[in-house]
């Protein structure tokens, strides 16, 4: 009788996965430095605490290596704050020349003074225009004893909490002048400057030396003078009250 073929046990070959370990080693390695540059890159302590404590977790541990406190950054030097304090200041006195307009502008519209008198605000300051018929006749720089009384109430609105350079400047326009007081359009700009600015000082609340006149003759007009009534409007007196601060922040010395 023929013997039975013993069957021959196939030994099951064993995978070697002793490399998984090292792996997930890897892998919890990685992640853990994922988490941190995450929670560095943000300065909420709340969040970056939460963080710490995933990520002690990870590594099952009592303490982690972050749990104990969050790491303390350096402050960075805010350049942004030292703009806002020059805004500050420049807004602030900005605000201060808008409640002299104000006050001018109302001055103007309780003497129904809008077609001789105008302000407005520029870079330069706070100026205000006076057409120079409600001043001056032709040719003169002596003022009409009507319109004193205008200066001297200009002189008082002028009375500033603060002081300020106060820049007083004639114009003409281009038709050339030459009698026996002036010789040329700067002569006479200058001379309207300076008889309106003698009006003013004279109040004694008003400091003189803060105050300056200053001619340009037909040099800088406002519109072409190639009709009556433009040369009306460039024949005028600007009074240019200055900032004290500029709008960079530099603060601005009186003279």
């Amino acid at each position: 009788m023929a013997k039975k073929r013993k069957k021959k046990k196939h030994e099951i070959e064993h995978i070697n996965e002793s490399w998984l370990l090292p792996y997930a080693d890897l892998l919890t390695l990685l992640l853990a430095l994922f988490i941190v540059l995450f929670a560095t890159s943000s300065v909420d302590e709340g969040r970056f605490a939460e963080v710490s404590k995933v990520f002690s977790e990870i590594f099952e541990s009592g303490s982690g290596i972050m749990s104990e406190s969050a790491p303390t950054t350096t402050p960075v030097p805010d350049d942004s704050v030292g703009e806002l304090d020059e805004n500050s200041s420049y807004m602030e006195d900005q605000q201060s020349l808008g409640e002299t307009q104000d006050d001018l502008d109302e001055y103007i519209a309780v003497n129904e003074l809008e077609n001789q008198f105008d302000t407005k605000m520029t870079n330069e300051g706070l100026l205000l225009t006076i057409r120079d018929s409600v001043l001056f006749k032709s040719g003169q720089a002596t003022i009409n004893p009507e319109y004193k009384r205008l200066a001297n109430d200009i002189s008082q609105l002028l009375t500033l909490d603060r002081p300020r350079q106060v820049v007083i400047t004639g114009h003409t326009d281009d038709i050339p002048i030459n009698n026996a007081q002036y010789s040329s359009n700067w002569e006479l700009s200058v001379m309207r400057a300076v008889e309106f600015l003698k009006i003013i000082v004279q109040d004694n609340e008003v400091d003189p030396n803060l105050f300056s006149a200053k001619g340009y003759g037909e040099y800088k007009p406002i519109v072409p003078n190639d009709t009556i009534e433009n040369r009306s409007k460039n024949r005028r007196v600007e009074v240019l009250i200055q900032p004290l601060v500029l709008k960079d922040g530099t603060p601005v010395k009186p003279q």
